[in-house]
């Protein structure tokens, strides 16, 4: 099995949802967008099919017998393992103890904020503010669902920390783009800007 199979950001979410309970790979992208868990967007059915297959291969989740709902095929349901429930201990502990630094393109892109000119940061920064209030209000619907559907709040606690820095990152980006407007922070005359490009 290739270790970079195992080194997906999905392989804690599948043990830890299989950790609560045996479930095949379609339950568990069901209780992802469910939950509003920060990998539903990136997890589909093949993605998720293939990280429980690397888990069988590796020995962490054991197929625990066959499901069948309606004319549906039959599904595999998978269950966590004593291996896989160690490996799950030991990559959370990791996890949660070391803040590694995450260079995210966002970040990448403000690093050259000056090359928008002023107006154009300001607009961008404004543009990306309401795009990330829309998700945020969307999210926190979500949140609220799940929690009134009786899902318990440590299985959406990680929807609790997105919400968290989605919130913080708004009030960043739109101060930001207020003290561009208002001329508090400053622009080098020397930044080559895009409106410099564009005449």
């Amino acid at each position: 099995m290739p270790r970079r199979a195992l080194d997906n950001p999905l392989v804690p979410v599948v043990l830890g949802l299989l950790l609560e309970r045996p479930a095949h790979p379609y339950q568990l992208l069901s209780a992802l967008r469910e939950r509003g868990d920060a990998h539903a967007a990136a997890a589909t059915r093949g993605t998720l099919y293939n990280t429980v297959t690397a888990l069988a291969g590796a020995g962490w989740v054991a197929a625990q017998g066959q499901e069948r709902a309606g004319n549906r095929p039959e599904r595999t349901v998978y269950t966590i393992t004593p291996d896989g429930h160690a490996e799950l201990v030991r990559r959370l502990d990791a996890e949660i103890r070391d803040p590694e630094r995450e260079f995210t393109r966002f970040v990448a892109a403000v690093s050259h904020l000056g090359a928008l000119g002023p107006d154009g940061a300001a607009d961008a920064l404004a543009e990306r503010a309401r795009r990330l209030r829309e998700r945020t209000a969307a999210d926190e619907a979500r949140l609220a669902d799940a929690l009134a559907a009786g899902v318990p709040r440590l299985h959406v606690i990680e929807a609790e920390y997105a919400l968290a820095l989605a919130r913080a990152e708004t009030a960043w980006v739109e101060r930001t783009a207020d003290e561009i407007r208002s001329g508090s922070l400053t622009w080098p005359t020397a930044v080559t800007t895009r409106e410099d490009h564009d005449t």
